[in-house]
């Protein structure tokens, strides 16, 4: 079959396009699914140059989340067949055609979802999700603050926060991704290039600030919108895009009386997997009644897959970048460069 493998922890160019050995048929409590589609995650990124909180050791496929059909089940799987549709998520090997997964961490799709649309779902709405519901706790009507918010995680917080009924500042670079975050839900609109956070939040909040925060950037934005949020407000820390990982002055914490959440959502898989069934089937309900809406800016081939990571590391990516696996599936793309074009 063909895999995407990284040869070495360092820069993208280490990763090639090989053909390897199928997956071994599924133990007991394990799940083999023919791969339609993977999602793009920035943690691909970190996973490849060796920065990671987890770090598999060359040679190694990425890939944390996939799409496609149930293949085969091992003894003591009951929720899935061979046949359904389903997404799956792991710890790496999700650029290749086939995979197996625990049981855990696979869930039925929705009828008319596509497999594009599911291979990006499990981690950017279940970030969203984690931060604003088990971390901030997000009440409607309160203002919640979204930082990259045109972004792969960041657009699902735009939704996610609408969908429990807060009133949703989308923060980005730009009028066009700010017009896609518009399109999604947002209520007001703050373009970082051209305008201060701080002085924008002020603004909509009649002068006060925002109660939830929502950070995958880091760097200048989370310094500014530290500065822009009510008394007892919450900030949930999810990722550090602009590369630069914030340093929260503990006096500000303390005279305002803030609470900052870190959240790695990989982690619940593990710690409190019993979690996830009822997160997947409320944001599965949104997505029926059209308040979630999966933004997949890009479809390229398994062979383009340098191409996709350069697109999060450059941070030109709205929305999910997706990885198909070829003609003959739902959802496959067209694009079929060598994966050292990029």
């Amino acid at each position: 079959m063909r895999a995407v493998q990284c040869n070495a922890w360092g820069e993208l160019a280490n990763i090639t396009l090989a053909e390897v050995p199928p997956p071994p048929p599924p133990g007991p409590g394990k799940v083999a699914v023919e791969v339609a589609a993977a999602g793009v995650n920035f943690a691909d990124i970190l996973m490849i140059t060796g920065k990671y909180q987890e770090r598999p050791m060359p040679p190694f496929t990425p890939g944390l989340e996939v799409a496609g059909r149930v293949s085969a089940v091992g003894d003591g799987v009951q929720r899935v067949k061979p046949g359904d549709r389903v997404l799956a998520m792991l710890d790496h090997g999700g650029f290749a055609e086939q995979v197996v997964a625990r049981e855990s961490d696979v869930f039925r799709i929705p009828e008319g979802m596509g497999f594009a649309e599911a291979a990006g779902f499990a981690i950017a709405y279940g970030t969203s999700h984690g931060a604003l519901v088990w971390r901030a706790a997000l009440k409607p009507g309160e203002l919640l603050l979204v930082l990259g918010a045109a972004g792969g995680v960041g657009l699902t917080a735009v939704e996610i926060g609408k969908a429990m009924g807060a009133r949703v500042i989308a923060c980005a670079g730009g009028a066009e991704k700010l017009e896609i975050a518009r399109a999604h839900g947002a209520d007001y609109l703050i373009d970082y290039r051209t305008e201060n956070i701080r002085g924008r939040v002020r603004e909509i909040a009649d002068g006060a600030g925002a109660d939830v925060v929502y950070d995958p950037v880091g760097g200048e934005s989370f310094d500014a919108a530290l500065r822009a949020v009510n008394w007892s407000a919450r900030l949930v820390v999810v990722g550090f895009a602009s590369g630069k990982v914030q340093q929260i002055p503990a006096n500000i914490l303390l005279v305002k009386n803030l609470a900052v959440h870190g959240l790695y959502w990989g982690s619940y898989r593990h710690y409190c997997a019993d979690l996830l069934p009822a997160a997947f089937e409320q944001m599965f309900g949104w997505w029926r009644e059209g308040k979630l809406q999966p933004l997949v800016s890009a479809r390229l081939d398994l062979a383009e897959a340098k191409q996709g990571l350069a697109q999060l590391v450059e941070r030109k990516a709205t929305g999910k970048v997706v990885l198909t696996m070829g003609a003959g599936l739902e959802g496959a793309g067209a694009g079929t460069a060598a994966i050292g074009a990029a």
